[in-house]
């Protein structure tokens, strides 16, 4: 979803503008009813209309009023039912939300319905809050319910396991995942809270990184496809992590995963005093899911075209 200021040209678009973003990679955006409806009745279709209806836009100008709002609702109903049914891959609404104050000031042909002088901005939150209570209709089912049952296992495991001959390493993703500024402060926090609510228990040695995963322990120069973030490798970000970790009372010691790109052998001289040891966890060559989709358990990312097939099941090796 996004938020629009500017004018979007509701009488003409070209060919140059339908482009594919990495979203449909994963997942089929939602073609609204409405949409097709106006194009199909237009009728014959220029080859950039006809374009549009097989592509897909990723986002399209719904809800631009207030009135429009409750189809949101409508819409997200018809996605779930489908995703409910198998679609696959999955589908996503993209829906831009378009109703500003004297939005698009400068083009008095679509100036909107809100107007500062009269209101406007109380009515536009007015609005944002209409279409948060349909989102909210709508969460994300195979993870709705994983933030309070993942928090609930985890302290119960580290207070059962807080034995005198065990020493345990929570799962802390890798820095691709939580290496970004905006992630890896609340990711410490997470991990003092969990810590503290399970009794602070002695038997939790630190955090384990990059397990199942193939990110390099140190790198020379960050690649250009994680711009944006300093902790590229799982080095830096161990090493920025700890810090915070520290701050927040959770013990700040290491190991991380390198068998998944069959990297470094396991070893504890790791050249860092925070990492105690370098160890293969997840078996290298291992699938972790099926490109079959006529077999349960079929992952939809792994029938990508840039997915490796054919795929076993999760858990079997490539063979």
């Amino acid at each position: 979803m996004t938020v629009r200021r500017a004018h979007w040209n509701k009488h003409c678009f070209d060919s140059e503008d339908i482009h594919s973003n990495i979203l449909k990679t994963t997942l089929n955006v939602y073609l609204i009813p409405l949409l097709v409806q106006r194009l199909q009745s237009k009728q014959p279709l220029r080859p950039a209309q006809q374009q549009l209806l097989a592509l897909k836009p990723d986002l399209q100008p719904l809800p631009d009023t207030a009135a429009k709002v409750p189809m949101v609702d409508t819409y997200l109903a018809d996605i779930a039912a489908k995703n409910a049914a198998g679609a696959s891959p999955r589908i996503a609404g993209g829906f831009v939300v378009y109703d500003l104050p004297d939005r698009d000031c400068a083009a008095e042909s679509s100036n909107g319905e809100y107007s500062i002088a009269n209101n406007g901005v109380a009515n536009y939150k007015a609005y944002i809050d209409a279409i948060k209570v349909q989102i909210l209709k709508y969460p994300t089912t195979k993870c709705a319910n994983a933030e309070a049952a993942y928090k609930t296992g985890v302290t119960y495991a580290i207070k059962q396991l807080n034995l005198p001959n065990v020493s345990m390493y929570l799962d802390a993703g890798h820095a691709g995942w939580l290496g970004w500024s905006a992630n890896i402060g609340p990711a410490a926090n997470l991990f003092g809270d969990l810590y503290k609510s399970a009794g602070s228990p002695a038997a939790v040695r630190g955090l384990a990184t990059n397990v199942a995963n193939y990110n390099a322990f140190s790198i020379a120069i960050c690649p250009a496809y994680t711009q944006g973030n300093t902790n590229c490798d799982e080095k830096r970000y161990i090493n920025a992590l700890a810090p915070l970790l520290t701050a927040v009372g959770f013990p700040a010691h290491f190991i991380m995963d390198t068998c998944a790109g069959f990297g470094i052998r396991p070893t504890t001289a790791t050249g860092d005093p925070l990492v105690d040891a370098f160890m293969w966890v997840k078996p290298g060559g291992e699938s972790d899911g099926t490109s079959n989709p006529s077999v349960p358990r079929y992952d939809s990312h792994c029938g990508l075209a840039e997915a490796l097939k054919p795929a076993p099941q999760a858990g079997t090796w490539f063979g």
